[in-house]
């Protein structure tokens, strides 16, 4: 394979962060671009990347010519730049469309229009909801449950359309619930929220019974996976992949008590019957 620019949107945030190392590191990439608003994330988080192979473009994937600019000459695209925190997403519906799907469309049109070979857009597992089976793979049905779903369900929508209108190819990749330790990283994700008030003295509230099922992924992982499909787009072979392992399925009311035991430390579990506990998915991965 020829050395290839990859051009990373949202780069600057919590999975960019771990992810743009292993871009620079690999021989088959000659150089990376990175377009981020900065909304959320900050050059800070890739510090330890800056060189003469990383170009970092500020810009917004709503503006169409901001996404155009940044595209040029690029081989492969990673769409990660999206409005995150599913629950919060309720309060912000029309922006999180306005980024999630119209800056996705914005991507994709731009790819079609200087021949992009590749796009690999950033999908989730929450697009499944509330889902009874414990069995869940990609041909089951999706069932958002929140405007943060429902746009990624559309932006999947999207992507196989521009497949078949522009010929490259794509990969959606419904990634599990990240966790762990990068340089961007967001405290509103469940594991790190646990250890955040774990290390800080404080109870760790779970929401509802805490019988939901979530699949969790390790943030190094999951930039891992992203960076496979990017740069090799043979073994990826279906347009859509669930990405985590079975073992990692996990109750929250489980995950709490593994972050108790892991730090060490006598934490009170609280449970707030009163609050709504989200989607709960349990995926297999085979």
């Amino acid at each position: 394979m020829n050395e290839m620019r990859v051009l990373v949107t949202g780069g600057c945030g919590y999975i960019g962060s771990a992810l743009i190392p292993l871009l620079l590191d690999d021989n088959r990439v000659e150089d990376v671009v990175v377009l981020d608003s900065l909304v959320s994330g900050t050059p800070a988080n890739l510090s330890g990347s800056i060189g003469e192979t990383l170009c970092f473009r500020r810009g917004d994937v709503r503006k169409y010519g901001d996404v155009e600019s940044a595209m040029r000459d690029v081989d492969t695209v990673i769409h990660l730049a999206a409005i995150t925190g599913a629950s919060s997403t309720h309060d912000r519906r029309e922006e999180t469309f306005a980024v999630n799907l119209d800056g996705t469309d914005n991507v994709l049109t731009a790819a079609g229009k200087f021949g992009v070979d590749h796009v690999v857009f950033a999908s989730s597992c929450n697009n499944y909801g509330r889902a009874a089976s414990t069995n869940i793979d990609e041909e089951t049905a999706q069932d958002p449950l929140n405007p943060y779903a429902e746009s990624k369900v559309e932006a999947e929508r999207v992507l196989e359309s521009a497949m078949d209108e522009y010929g490259f190819d794509g990969t959606a990749l419904r990634m599990s619930t990240n966790y762990g330790w990068a340089p961007g990283i967001r405290f509103n994700l469940v594991v790190n929220h646990f250890v955040f008030r774990g290390l800080t003295g404080r109870p760790l509230t779970v929401y509802g019974d805490g019988q939901n099922w979530r699949p969790f992924i390790h943030v190094n992982d999951a930039a891992r996976a992203y960076v496979h499909a990017a740069l090799n787009p043979d073994s990826w072979t279906q347009t859509v992949y669930n990405v985590g392992s079975n073992e990692c399925n996990h109750r929250i009311s489980e995950n709490s008590k593994i972050v108790r035991n892991e730090l060490g430390r006598e934490l009170d579990i609280t449970y707030l019957e009163e609050k709504n506990p989200g989607p709960s998915y349990h995926v297999n991965f085979d």
